[in-house]
């Protein structure tokens, strides 16, 4: 093709694509589709879109350039194509990434996304073609990890996503018991823990997203957890059944009943072996008890108790009453314009069961002891660290307010997560942390971006190691933050597809703030903050950890 190219007219959504046009891979014609592409007899369902994902194929200089007719096969998305470009759930083991088209984190059924097509036609001796489908694939915004929570012994691992749904996770037998252990794990149970759900009296609609998901010790062969959206909270029972019995005296053998007089003689229902089912079951349902969304969760060390925190209230339940709450803790005061804080975070000790600790959006943490009296308005003890007049700024109130509060295993230290850093505290010393561990100072600079497209208030949480001497947390661009209290060593590693091959060793990546940038550093500029890390979790007693980067779930282990 010689000369100047021609002009590239686009092609409205709302317009049908040319009547006939050839099918890639196959030379066979196909009738035009519209705005859907159907594969595997299936229709792709239309779903309001989310953080598009750009394909290598969303390239805006093709937008001015001509292709020749065997560049369809290169630029247009086949089907089979097309699958391969979705953002499917994916799974890490020891570093290596897995990526299971058969098994979706978020739901059993098949996946559904949105496709939008923008069509650009050019002419070349007289015959149209079509020379570029560009195609946005939005991630399902229900399929975004919200929660993940390893239980007391690590064996299994509980994530709970925006779609209402639980996916638990069971250690692999194999590698639990090979030397060295390895972290790997496979489905276990899925479910659909909430539904979406709308108040009539308010007028507000309750959104399904499970908040939080907390482990119950294990008394019996079964398994206990609570998960909780903004309202409700449900106590789970999840266990297993490899036997089922036979040989009922009032059942034919298709299921339907006997007539009795035809009984004659009575016989002992055997148990025969059946496939082993894991079945997940709502035990109790707590649900009317706050005004405000739900954003905490913690089981006592009794085992027999356990507190919901709001943003203004917490409350304190029993494991088997579920339609009565003792409120420990209401900060809302009487006139709604004088408010000032409200809560983040609420956990109880590890062992102490009359002591709990909650934070604040003003950057104070709260110790309460129970036993001093029923309501806990007064606090024991108050650890809050003096801002430095030099670092006053419109931003400082906003990044000082403490996203995440986790007690130490021993009972002795405390990490708190605000929006740059993650301090840890000693329960003896109220005035200052004992470490400080910045995560993204570089980000500083970019406050006033941050504000603007909201990033500013992402809730990240943070993790003790199962010897309290590490902490973890999430950063942007996939990136997450391991601190070695130890050897005050820090690293920063990246939780990427790119780096999903056998026994691959993660490599600690550097930010560039400025000036020449060296090979293997990136530069804050170069950062995606759509891409970001909200939820860990650290094995108890093991070096793995559980990353959730948007709809992926990485799981890490030491280099074996």
């Amino acid at each position: 093709m010689g000369g100047s190219a021609p002009a590239v007219p686009r092609l409205e959504s709302n317009r049908q694509l040319p009547e006939r046009w050839c099918h890639p891979g196959t030379g066979q014609d196909r009738p035009a589709s519209g705005t859907t592409v159907q594969t595997d007899e299936e229709p792709f369902q239309h779903h309001e879109a989310v953080q598009p994902h750009k394909t290598r194929f969303h390239d805006q200089h093709r937008r001015q350039q001509t292709c020749r007719n065997e560049a369809v096969c290169e630029s247009y998305l086949s089907e089979v194509h097309l699958r391969d470009q979705l953002e499917r759930p994916a799974f890490i083991f020891g570093g290596q990434l897995v990526n299971t088209p058969g098994i979706d984190i978020a739901r059993e059924e098949p996946r559904f996304v949105t496709i939008r097509y923008n069509c650009y036609v050019v002419q070349e001796n007289s015959s149209v073609a079509v020379v570029a489908i560009v195609a946005i694939i939005a991630l399902r915004q229900a399929d975004i990890i919200s929660c993940v929570e390893f239980n007391h012994d690590g064996d299994l691992l509980a994530t709970g996503d925006k779609g209402g749904r639980v996916v638990i996770f069971q250690r692999d037998p194999i590698s639990k018991n090979s030397i060295p252990r390895r972290g790997e794990y496979n489905v276990y149970s899925t479910f659909q823990s909430h539904e979406p759900e709308f108040d009539y009296l308010k007028s507000l609609e309750i959104e399904e997203k499970i908040n939080k998901i907390r482990w119950l010790k294990r008394k019996n062969p079964a398994h206990f957890l609570l998960s909780t959206n903004d309202k409700t909270i449900k106590l789970w029972k999840v266990s297993e059944r490899d036997k089922r019995v036979e040989g009922y005296n009032t059942k034919e053998e298709n299921g339907t009943i006997r007539d009795p007089a035809c009984i004659t003689a009575l016989r002992v229902p055997t148990i025969k072996p059946m496939e082993l089912m894991v079945e997940a079951s709502p035990r109790r349902i707590f649900a009317n008890a706050h005004t405000y969304h739900i954003n905490s969760i913690s089981v006592n060390s009794d085992q027999e108790t356990y507190l919901s925190a709001d943003d203004l209230r917490i409350n304190l339940w029993h494991l088997e009453i579920t339609d009565q709450s003792f409120n420990i803790v209401d900060i809302k005061p009487t006139n709604m314009e004088e408010l000032t804080e409200v809560i983040t975070a609420a956990e109880f000790h590890p062992a102490e069961c009359n002591v709990l600790v909650y934070s604040s959006s003003k950057g104070t943490i709260r110790l309460c002891d129970m036993r001093s009296a029923a309501l806990c308005d007064q606090h024991s003890k108050l650890f809050e660290e003096p801002e430095d007049p030099t670092n006053r700024s419109f931003f400082s109130e906003i990044i000082s307010s403490i996203s995440d509060v986790k007690l130490s295993n021993s009972g002795r230290y405390m990490i708190s997560r605000d929006y740059l850093s993650v301090k840890v505290w000693d329960l003896q010393m109220e005035t200052k942390p004992i470490e400080c561990y910045p995560v993204h100072e570089y980000l500083r600079s970019k406050l006033c971006s941050l504000y603007e497209n909201d990033c500013i208030f992402d809730k990240f949480e943070c993790c003790w190691s199962g010897n309290d001497s590490a902490i973890m947390t999430g950063s942007y661009n996939n990136f997450f933050r391991v601190f070695d209290r130890t050897t005050k060593r820090d690293l920063t590693l990246e939780a990427a597809r790119d780096i999903a091959k056998p026994k691959t060793l993660l490599k600690p990546r550097k930010v560039c703030t400025g000036g020449k940038r060296k090979k293997d550093e990136i530069s804050v500029d170069c950062l995606d903050f759509n891409k970001k890390i909200l939820h860990t979790a650290w094995h108890p007693s093991e070096n793995v950890v559980a990353v959730a980067a948007t709809n992926n779930l990485f799981l890490f282990q030491d280099k074996l």
